[in-house]
């Protein structure tokens, strides 16, 4: 095969180049497409380009000989009526710019070369009423649930995009997690680098190579010395960075956290095995002016979690001061 000069459209503009190339190319391994942007095979407009450059409408993007595209029944093929009910089901929020959804653990936000059935295939299914295929301007882990945004047009994933670079939007994740922290609240400040293993793709920290990452946390409750109901605010974004910092930063892993806390993070027990981590509210610049807060309620599984130890899953707690 060729070297493939793509022109990047307005449905593809202002996202990320390795998560567009990711998207399109979902067989190429992250270690691959790390290769091939930093030996310059990979161009953007011509040039060099960087991961996290951010795509504009007009641009060409240069690939190599020897990627195939993922076929055309992948992302945009026609959403089953079941999908299309599950879909819709999740939306908690809807405007004529943003619609908010609930996401479920273990559902994908986006493909891979493992990955079949992921939300991003489902996005058809959420036009509604709109011309334009929603974006994606976030993602969440796949086991990770909660609130999770989308832009229902061009101008809106700009704006939303932009308060994500910004850091005017505020996240608060709730936790449980296995132990109890030092202190009931504080900042973790920590510089995480991702690493490559045979069990797939790793975060540590690393001072040397790493980038910084800021998450503040408090201690809703403590239960005992077993467990604890935290509160997390990601001041940054990093891959996996709530995670790691639990486990490696509060010596308290996330309960269900196979990657990082292993055994530590089994409580055992009636409290479920999954990962106890949820985007319970999300605050951000509507597109349109003033402020959108949405919020989710726990999936079922941390729900009943939460009723094993007797705490309130529908309290409304916000522990940070305002910035």
């Amino acid at each position: 095969m060729s070297v493939q000069q793509i022109t990047i459209s307005a449905g593809d503009a202002d996202q990320r180049l390795d998560r567009w190339f990711k998207r399109r190319f979902p067989g190429v391994a992250h270690g691959r497409l790390e290769k091939l942007l930093r030996t310059g095979q990979i161009r953007v407009d011509g040039r060099r380009a960087k991961a996290s450059l951010r795509l504009v409408e007009g641009q060409i993007v240069r690939v190599p000989p020897g990627i195939h595209a993922a076929p055309r029944c992948g992302a945009h093929a026609p959403v089953s009526d079941a999908d299309l009910r599950f879909v819709r089901s999740l939306v908690v929020h809807k405007d004529g710019d943003v619609l908010a959804l609930n996401k479920p653990p273990g559902l994908a936000v986006q493909g891979g070369s493992s990955t079949t059935r992921h939300l991003d295939a489902m996005l058809d299914a959420l036009r509604f009423e709109a011309a334009e295929r929603p974006r994606l301007v976030h993602r969440l882990d796949r086991d990770t649930s909660g609130v999770l945004l989308l832009a229902r047009n061009r101008r809106a994933a700009g704006k939303l995009a932009e308060a994500f670079r910004a850091k005017t939007t505020r996240k608060l994740y709730w936790a449980l997690v296995a132990g109890v922290p030092k202190l009931p609240r504080g900042t973790i400040d920590m510089a995480l680098a991702k690493r490559s293993s045979p069990f797939g793709e790793r975060v540590a920290e690393d001072d040397e190579e790493g980038k910084r990452a800021v998450t503040l946390y408090a201690t809703i409750e403590a239960l005992g010395k077993r467990a604890a109901w935290l509160v997390l605010w990601p001041l940054t974004g990093r891959t996996h960075q709530l995670r790691v910092h639990c486990a490696e930063g509060l010596g308290a892993p996330i309960v269900g956290d196979r990657k990082y806390g292993a055994a530590a993070s089994r409580l055992g027990g009636d409290v479920e095995d999954g990962l106890h981590l949820h985007a319970r509210r999300i605050e951000i610049p509507h597109p349109s002016g003033g402020v959108l807060k949405v919020t989710a309620a726990l999936p079922a599984s941390m729900a009943r979690s939460w009723a094993l130890f007797g705490l309130d899953p529908e309290a409304e707690i916000d522990p940070f001061p305002r910035r």
